[in-house]
């Protein structure tokens, strides 16, 4: 999920290290799943940055969070897509009701 939102603002490694103050390497680490559970700290930093769901990343990370998301599919979804404008989320539900048709 965080290599999907870096990714999605066309930041790098170093990048965001130097906005964050959180090593490259330890980054690396992160996002190719060595590091299981980082610490909060980390992931509020990371997620401000990335604007993305700070309490879905904590549930990401394994840690308890009061009333996780039931929608947890859907904010990963929301997270990759990044921000749609309306014609956007007009047009992917269209695609999507015209994929769904086809499978029937």
């Amino acid at each position: 999920m965080l290599r999907d939102a870096r990714n999605r603002l066309g930041l790098s490694l170093r990048e965001v290290e130097t906005k964050t103050e959180v090593s490259n390497a330890y980054l690396s680490q992160l996002e190719g799943a060595k590091i299981k559970q980082p610490s909060p700290q980390i992931l509020h930093k990371l997620c401000e940055l990335y604007r993305v769901s700070y309490p879905m990343a904590l549930e990401f990370a394994g840690y308890p969070v009061p009333n996780p998301s039931r929608t947890s599919a859907h904010a990963r979804f929301a997270t990759r897509l990044g921000r749609t404008t309306p014609d956007e989320e007009e047009a992917l539900l269209e695609y999507l009701q015209f994929l769904r048709s086809r499978k029937r």
